[in-house]
């Protein structure tokens, strides 16, 4: 019988604290720091094999927490035939002294113990496909970012020099562009800054829609086009979200029921009771906070429109799907909608979109595994 070693590694990127800690004896051993290199670790493990009795009975189980080396060392671990577990750091058992007291060394004893009792859970790994399109989507996403970030510098420089926009349209479109290009500055230096600002500002937009034309290219093939049709029949997910999920959730089966997909993404409510006393927080935030923000940005969609009413863009995303699918899709959406209304009238509209976003949740778990009946 192969005896198991588990190894706590606290990485950084410069360098990694690991030790060892075998069931039974209830010992850690073999504390060491190194540099932070997949080679090293594989030497480690040797060296730890050449001091066992019978090192061909020896069996490796390394982890660490998910963090700033993303997915890089675990498969550079697996392409050398080590096993190795990405740790979710809410799930990790943890006692009130790891708060008072913490370094490397303890934290790969933690990690260690953590992997030889199962006191977490692992981190989902995608697929390298997966994982590029996903950093490509937050690629995009940050150019968004930035682009809201130039706009609110433009905004605040015309207030700074009492430049007051007084049309009746929102900002940013047309008549509000041509009176940002028309503005007339006493001295030219802050014209040419107004300018500069504008420049940067048309720069990103050309980049967000390079962005969005090569994310409809990766929506409409094969291994991606079938998941984001059946998300698109939902109001308020249109592709560049349902790609988000098809790419970082991968097979959403994994999930046995749709609480634990609204779960993974910390939509559901806390809760801190004792006894006869029972107290409900806000969400966890636990998990995925980029899909769940995108959730709650598409739950905003369910506060337009009367129910049962649907869009000429929501008509033509659900084209081509199944007549079960859609038919389930527009129960939701008249569900949510009624729900976004009622929950308004007595809460603010932050905790309205919150519940519905966990409910939208809910109901793409259900169109994504067949649960539609």
């Amino acid at each position: 019988m192969a005896s198991i070693l588990y190894i706590g590694m606290d990485v950084h990127t410069t360098n990694f604290s690991v030790c060892a800690y075998r069931i039974g004896n209830e010992e850690v051993f073999g504390e060491t720091n190194f540099t932070a290199s997949s080679e090293n670790i594989a030497a480690y493990l040797d060296t730890l094999r050449y001091n066992e009795e019978d090192p061909e009975k020896i069996k490796f189980i390394c982890g660490y927490e998910a963090g700033c080396l993303g997915y890089s060392l675990y498969r550079e671990l697996k392409a050398k035939g080590i096993d190795c577990r990405i740790l979710a750091p809410s799930t990790m058992a943890t006692s009130p002294l790891d708060s008072r007291k913490k370094n490397d060394r303890m934290d790969a004893q933690r990690i260690a113990k953590c992997l030889a009792f199962g006191t977490y859970r692992p981190v989902y790994v995608p697929d390298e496909q997966d994982d590029a399109v996903k950093e490509y989507i937050r690629m995009r996403d940050d150019a968004n970012a930035e682009l809201k970030r130039v706009k609110q510098q433009i905004t605040t420089f015309c207030i700074r020099h009492s430049k007051l926009y007084d049309g009746v349209k929102h900002k940013w479109t047309k008549e509000h562009r041509t009176w940002l290009k028309k503005l007339k500055f006493e001295n030219a230096v802050l014209r040419e800054v107004l300018d500069e600002y504008l420049l940067r500002l048309q720069q990103i937009e050309e980049k967000i829609a390079t962005y969005a034309k090569r994310i409809e290219e990766f929506a409409n093939t094969e291994r991606y086009a079938e998941t984001v049709k059946k998300m698109g029949c939902l109001k308020g997910i249109a592709t560049h979200t349902a790609l988000s999920m098809a790419a970082e959730i991968g097979d959403f089966r994994r999930f046995p029921t749709a609480q634990h997909f609204s779960s993974y993404l910390g939509l559901t409510p806390g809760e801190h009771s004792s006894g006869n006393s029972q107290h409900t927080l806000g969400i966890t935030k636990a998990g995925n906070s980029h899909l769940r923000s995108l959730l709650v940005e598409a739950a905003q969609c369910y506060n337009r429109g009367a129910v049962g009413q649907k869009s000429a863009a929501l008509k033509a995303r659900q084209a081509g799907n199944s007549e079960a699918i859609i038919q389930y899709a527009d129960r939701a959406n008249e569900r949510l909608r009624r729900k976004y209304v009622r929950m308004t009238m007595r809460s603010s509209s932050n905790v309205a979109k919150t519940a519905i976003a966990r409910e939208l949740a809910c109901f793409i778990w259900g169109i994504m595994t067949d649960h539609i009946s």
